[in-house]
């Protein structure tokens, strides 16, 4: 039977339209309440990259239950965000949070910056644990008073719900802890039963819902690992619709052959690829970025699935250790310490540390005046904190590296927190206007009044995405929000593979940040790094407000969210 249309019927159509919102990117749902929260009058920047529109938002429950104009739609809490811009809310796509969310579930630094998930799971991940990892990490369990109570994913899960916490938490597996777990910390490759029984883990993590495998190859053990054991712990995240992610073996003279590694393990595992904090590090490499860019491009038009993510600062921030060869450390932190207190072994040490052509952290961070101390474990040493290397090394009138070997040995087999000056402005924000570049923290949550409020920290901790929203895109002009809000949102859940977040659509889960878009920005500063970001008004978790005018709230509404190959019920 043919159906005719007349000029009144689409008159009704164009009407209904328009009142549903259709033809302008919102679904068209009616606005028939009563919804519990309404967001009134706001920008609309939707995670798509589509232009803003003004509209409401309704949530109902742990979802969004309706985008557009609602009218006179009704709820129990009705909040005017006339002025503000309404978003999904964004996704750290490399935070540092799954023990820090045990020790203060507010994880006071992402919220305030408008993060409602973070991922985690670089090299070291929650899961696999071994009774003598658990064993390993007992100083610590007692320092900050938390249990290490599970042994996979499920169990940490399990404990994250029993803790309560603000956000949402994702993870990879980790292919450093996996290697811990079978291997240990020797230098050496794994037998065919032991790769066998890696890849027999990285499979039951994904079914319980890891998100892929992550590497972190410039540190030991994982710089051990050669490229076939990562194809193939590469190859089981992939059968089960997970990434790889990877910390790169190098990010600045060698940064081509790192980046030729990633795209062969891509390649041969079938696996899209995430260039974790993708950099030019040191002095030698700077003004690369550009043609790094266009190797990733290229591998992209080659048929490889790669994207990277960053964080908009030009200090980078790991452990102190990290300056040194990664073969000292070949048997644990037991073998690095006697190595350090052998006068030929720390000579050896020394002259590979200042050596050009090897470009350490120390090197690349043009000394001991560009490392600075950010961290002790031990409270005896807390008045390095928020000193360079240069200064300690000053005080005691001992020479730069020395002091650095020093204070390792001083902590006693616990790693110092440092920041390296190794980038440089331009590179960054090359990189920052890649339309494939997500964002992220690097860090763990933290809070001034908190347990981890006696250690400094990087102010990436507290200002990343508000810096991106406030300094780059409003200020410098160098991309428009949405594209921003886009990279902060839709791009991060959909290369980890949570399909219901990361968009403001009814049905997707009710993670939403909103803020001032003439206000937001960073504040927190290497000098004085617990400083909160401003401009981030309100943010939702599950539909529950845990942001309020700037103030975190009681609610605790974060869950662990699962992969694509999780299997189970949700």
């Amino acid at each position: 039977m043919e159906m005719t249309t007349t000029p009144s019927a689409i008159g009704r159509l164009l009407l209904l339209l328009l009142l549903t919102g259709c033809g302008r990117g919102t679904p068209a749902h009616s606005a028939d309440g009563p919804y519990d929260v309404v967001l009134k009058g706001g920008w609309i920047i939707d995670g798509s990259g589509n232009p803003r529109y003004r509209g409401d938002v309704a949530i109902r429950g742990d979802r969004v239950a309706a985008v557009g104009f609602l009218g006179t739609a009704t709820a129990k809490d009705t909040v005017d965000v006339s002025g503000l811009v309404v978003a999904p809310g964004f996704i750290d796509m490399m935070g540092q949070s799954e023990i820090n969310a045990l020790i203060d579930n507010r994880v006071f630094s992402k919220v305030t910056q408008g993060i409602t998930t973070e991922v985690t799971g670089e090299g070291g991940s929650v899961a696999p644990l071994t009774d003598r990892l658990v064993q390993d990490d007992s100083d610590a369990m007692k320092k900050w008073h938390y249990r290490e109570d599970w042994r996979d994913l499920n169990g940490y899960f399990a404990q994250l719900e029993r803790q309560r916490v603000a956000l949402n938490i994702a993870t990879f597996v980790g292919a450093t802890q996996v290697r811990l777990a079978v291997v240990g910390n020797e230098n050496r490759d794994p037998t065919p039963a032991e790769l066998a029984h890696m890849t027999a883990i990285v499979d039951t993590l994904m079914e319980q819902g890891a998100l892929g495998v992550w590497t972190a190859l410039e540190y030991a053990p994982a710089s051990y690992s050669k490229t076939d054991e990562l194809i193939a712990l590469a190859r089981a995240a992939s059968r089960h619709g997970g990434i790889y992610a990877s910390h790169m073996r190098d990010e600045g003279q060698h940064i081509d052959e790192a980046l030729n590694e990633v795209f062969r393990i891509a390649k041969e595992a079938q696996i899209p690829a995430e260039v974790s904090h993708l950099k030019l590090s040191g002095r030698r490499s700077w003004g690369q970025m550009p043609r790094v860019l266009a190797k990733i491009d290229s591998a992209r038009a080659a048929g490889l699935d790669v994207t990277a993510d960053q964080y908009p600062y030009i200090r980078a921030a790991t452990s102190l250790d990290a300056s040194i060869p990664t073969w000292a450390e070949s048997g644990g932190w037991d073998s690095l310490l006697i190595r350090l207190r052998d006068p030929a072994t720390r000579t050896r040490l020394h002259r590979e540390i200042v050596n050009p052509q090897t470009e350490s952290f120390f090197v690349a961070a043009g000394g001991g005046t560009g490392v600075l101390i950010t961290g002790t474990f031990q409270d005896s040493l807390r008045y390095m904190q928020g000193k360079t290397v240069a200064q300690i090394a000053a005080m005691h009138h001992r020479d730069t590296v020395e002091t650095v070997f020093d204070i390792v040995l001083a902590e006693g087999g616990h790693r110092t927190d440092a920041v390296y000056a190794i980038m440089n402005e331009p590179d960054v924000q090359a990189g920052m206007k890649q339309w494939w570049m997500a964002v992220n923290t690097d860090f763990g949550g933290v809070a001034p009044d908190g347990p981890l409020g006696t250690q400094s920290a990087h102010p990436r901790a507290y200002g990343s995405f508000p810096r991106i929203l406030g300094r780059y895109s409003r200020d410098l002009k160098l991309f428009p929000l949405e594209f921003a809000v886009r990279k902060m949102t839709s791009l991060a859940a959909q290369r980890v593979g949570l399909a219901d977040r990361g968009l403001l659509r009814p049905g997707m889960y009710a993670d939403i940040t909103v803020f001032n878009p003439v206000t937001v920005i960073d504040r927190a500063t290497f000098e004085q790094p617990h400083q909160t970001s401003v401009g981030i008004e309100y943010v939702f978790v599950n539909g529950r407000m845990v942001l309020k005018h700037g103030q975190m709230t009681d609610a605790r509404p974060g869950r662990g969210l699962r992969g694509p190959g999780y299997r189970g019920s949700r």
